[in-house]
């Protein structure tokens, strides 16, 4: 049971109904997690253009990215985000046992190398950032990842970390199905 009152779709007005509308062109529905912040209309339109500018915006592949947002929410035990990104890996076409390997072990997931260092350098930025040696960089560079994807790769990383944190801490209702 989520710790504050949700604002339903029906019951929104003014900017919320704005952002509302344009988050169900993107997904069909309203997840509860923006339902939350429409509390605060202001914060649930900065959050929902992070949000764009994150995942909808760049030159990283969107599989990617979803697969950051499991991993890193998978670190961070946030189920609303290993759910709903799981959902979103599934509607792109990821198989449920790829998905279920980047859930429960990322060593040993069915995924290309490259692929698997950047996941695993983002769940390093969630739990210990400092650690990250310059050495990992530059391999993501001779991976062929610019100075703007890596700033993308990260950007993901943070915005479910903190995503993650404002989920769990309110226990807002989880909308998605498990993996």
């Amino acid at each position: 049971m989520s710790r504050v009152q949700l604002v339903q779709v029906e019951d929104a007005n003014g900017k919320a109904k704005e952002v509302f509308e344009d988050i169900q062109r993107s997904f069909g529905m309203v997840p509860n997690v923006f339902k939350a912040y429409a509390l605060r209309p202001d914060i649930l339109e900065a959050q929902w253009n992070k949000v764009k500018a994150v995942m909808q915006e760049g030159d990283l592949p969107p599989d990617l990215k979803q697969m950051i947002a499991v991993v890193v929410s998978k670190a961070n035990e946030c189920q609303y985000c290993v759910n709903s990104h799981s959902a979103a890996l599934a509607m792109m076409g990821m198989s449920q046992q790829q998905i279920r390997q980047l859930i429960d072990d990322l060593e040993a997931a069915d995924i290309p190398a490259g692929t698997a260092q950047v996941l695993k350098l983002a769940v390093k930025s969630t739990k210990a950032p400092r650690s990250i040696t310059n050495r990992e960089m530059e391999d993501l560079k001779r991976l062929g990842y610019s100075d703007s994807q890596v700033v993308e790769i990260f950007s993901v990383a943070a915005l479910f970390t903190a995503f993650n944190k404002f989920l769990d801490t309110l226990q807002i209702t989880v909308d998605f199905p498990a993996p």
